[in-house]
């Protein structure tokens, strides 16, 4: 019995175990079951939200179709009012020229023909009749939607993309690519592109004209052609760098029969790292351009020509009245005077014709008499020679033997208007007879100058010369490197002197033909004066002479041409040199205060031999040579001069014979601050 009772005791509390531990399973169990559904439920909210932002960032519209209603009604977006539509309702307001293709499409997938269909159409958004349409386009992706067991769907589900800002930006970008497009095919000048390895792409018609393409779709010969093999491409570009090209080029192809000068621009367009993508090349034909230019330069030319030709006809007409006392005048019978002109326009006196008489001494000549009828004096060409009373020219008290001639004037029809002719002053004659003896003397002497100049220049050429090239045979022979040196120290200042002695004959043909040109610059004075002092000691090879500087500022900026002052102290110090066998050559400057501006003074002093006092004022002449032992042209110093006049400043020079002499040369400056 105890036995028993303690069996129905386990299997009591057995089954209670096992009650409470089903009690515990099942409340387990819809834990984990209630937390799966609440983790699906937010699973869904979330792929609901994303469906709804997918389906709004996108600009989608869901609309259904239902078949058996003929209604459509928006599941998404807003392109349809809440209550939905009718199908007749849906019909007006997609756009006429679409209509037929969108209702094909959906006639099929509601008769089951198809599952899916993609077309475009475009839709009205405005409801209100009385406004103006306003027309989206769209992407329709539309399904048929089947009941179990039926084998016709119920609806049609279409997604629509409104793509209207797409068409309008590609409509756009067409519009733009079509505008360059005529831009490109229309230019004035010739545009083509190549691909980077320099085959052509496209080019317009003008590089069509230009190099006589085959069609205007193309050209066998340059497309089968690289550019870089035909010229100038294959003479100025490295096909592995391409750069910026300009070039003026004579294009010879005579496989194109072309022969014509090209102004050619190439350049290459290159992507945001830098590397070439395209190559553009823009060409206009200039040969006429070219023609025209040449034909205008030689018009120019003989223009110019004619022009100077006249100036100078003009000019000398000038001085020969001038200096031969002539003055022009002309008779006018419509207006009845006569006038005198102090040139060939500028009328100087008028008298009437009744006055003219009087201006004459002798009244009792024949041409005087005859000037009471002046139609008929004057009617055909005259010559005479007698006195006038000084009244023209008011300079002269007493009467003036003069020499009249004129010629008849007669207007467009025939008809005498007038008489012009020229009255000359031959009062002095004899006077200029002798002045023109002592211009000949002059002349002569002149001639005797350049004679004397020739052969100056014969021997100080012909000095230099032999030196270089006697040294240049000895050179050969020596062994010696110090005699060697020492010979093409030789060599070398004869060359040094021969230099400057044609750049002396440069400078003075300049000046002659086209006038001293100065080239002005900002430099630094004190330090370009500090450059030339150096070379310039290196000139002085005699130990008996000390070369000194006297450089007063640390720095001076002026406006000056450099090269030219140089020169001029250059001439200075070398002249020094020449004439100085002992003592010093003292080279420097100083800046003085003028009333409007200051100006810088440069001098050479030298203890040389100095110049006489009647020599000083011919010393800056061409050609003078006072020492006719010292080596040099005569050039030197006017050269100066002509360089210092043309800086408006002033040179000179003063000596004393046996103590030396100090060249020195003045010009007007601006100086200007270092930061400017």
């Amino acid at each position: 019995m105890t036995q028993l009772l303690f069996i129905v005791q386990s299997f009591q509390a057995i089954l209670l175990i096992v009650i409470v531990a089903l009690f515990v399973g099942v409340i387990v169990a819809n834990r984990v079951i209630l937390r799966r559904m609440r983790r699906h439920a937010k699973e869904s909210r979330f792929t609901n939200q994303m469906i709804q932002e997918a389906l709004k960032d996108g600009q989608y519209n869901v609309l259904q179709w239902s078949i058996s209603d003929k209604y459509t009604t928006q599941l998404y977006g807003d392109m349809l009012p809440g209550e939905g539509i009718s199908d007749e309702d849906w019909k007006r307001h997609v756009h006429p020229d679409d209509l037929h293709e969108a209702l094909r499409h959906l006639h099929a997938l509601m008769k089951g023909e198809v599952k899916k269909a993609e077309f475009y159409y475009r839709w009205n958004y405005e409801f209100d009749d009385e406004k103006p349409p306003r027309w989206g386009f769209f992407n329709n992706t539309s399904i048929a939607e089947y009941l179990p067991g039926n084998d016709l769907p119920v609806n049609v589900i279409s997604t629509l993309t409104d793509e209207t800002d797409i068409r309008q930006a590609q409509r756009e970008e067409q519009e733009l690519a079509d505008k360059y497009k005529r831009i490109f095919e229309e230019s004035i000048i010739g545009m083509s592109f190549y691909d980077p390895d320099g085959y052509l792409l496209d080019a317009n018609r003008i590089m069509r004209e230009i190099c006589h393409f085959d069609s205007d779709e193309g050209d066998a010969f340059f497309s089968q052609f690289c550019m870089f093999d035909l010229p100038p491409f294959n003479e100025l570009l490295d096909r592995n760098h391409v750069e910026e090209l300009w070039v003026c080029y004579q294009s010879i192809i005579p496989e194109r029969n072309l022969h014509d000068y090209l102004e050619i621009h190439l350049h290459p367009i290159c992507d945001d790292l830098g590397n070439v993508i395209y190559l553009s090349v823009a060409v206009r034909n200039v040969t006429q351009e070219r023609e025209l230019y040449l034909q205008n330069k030689l018009n120019d030319d003989q223009l110019r020509r004619a022009n100077k030709e006249i100036q100078q006809y003009e000019t000398e007409l000038r001085y020969l009245m001038e200096n031969c006392q002539m003055q022009p005048w002309r008779i006018k019978l419509k207006e009845n005077v006569i006038e005198f002109y102090k040139d060939l326009t500028t009328i100087d006196k008028t008298f009437t014709l009744e006055q003219l008489q009087t201006i004459f001494y002798n009244q009792d000549d024949d041409f005087v008499r005859s000037m009471a009828n002046p139609a008929e004096a004057i009617s055909k060409p005259a010559f005479w020679i007698g006195q006038m009373h000084p009244i023209v020219s008011e300079k002269y008290k007493e009467p003036q033997w003069v020499q009249i001639n004129s010629i008849p004037e007669y207007d467009v029809n025939g008809q005498l208007k007038g008489s012009f002719g020229i009255w000359r002053n031959i009062q002095g004659l004899m006077r200029k007879q002798e002045q023109l003896k002592r211009e000949t003397e002059r002349a002569k002497d002149s001639g005797h100058q350049k004679s004397v100049f020739l052969a100056n220049m014969t021997h100080e050429i012909r000095t230099p010369l032999n030196a270089i090239v006697g040294f240049s045979d000895l050179l050969q022979a020596l062994e010696d490197n110090d005699q060697k040196r020492e010979l093409i120290r030789i060599i070398h200042n004869n060359c040094d002197m021969l230099l400057r002695l044609i750049n002396d004959i440069l400078v003075l043909s300049s000046v002659d033909s086209t006038g001293l040109e100065l080239i002005p610059e900002r430099v630094d004075f004190s330090k370009e004066f500090d450059v030339v002092c150096q070379s310039l000691a290196q000139r002085i090879e005699n130990p008996n002479v000390e070369f000194l500087q006297e450089n007063p500022l640390p720095s001076l900026f002026v406006t000056i041409d450099n090269r030219r002052i140089q020169q001029v102290i250059t001439n200075f110090v070398t002249n020094a040199v020449k004439n100085t066998q002992q003592g010093h050559i003292r080279v420097g400057y100083r800046v003085e205060d003028g009333a409007d501006r200051q100006s810088i003074y440069v001098y050479c002093e030298d203890t040389g031999l100095g110049i006489p006092a009647d020599q000083q004022a011919r010393i800056f002449e061409r050609f003078v040579k006072l020492n006719d032992f010292v080596q040099g042209t005569g050039l030197g110093l006017s050269i100066c001069k002509a360089i210092i006049d043309h800086c408006g400043g002033e040179i000179g020079v003063d000596s004393e014979v046996g103590k030396g002499s100090t060249f020195w040369f003045k010009i007007p400056i601006n100086p200007i601050s270092e930061a400017s």
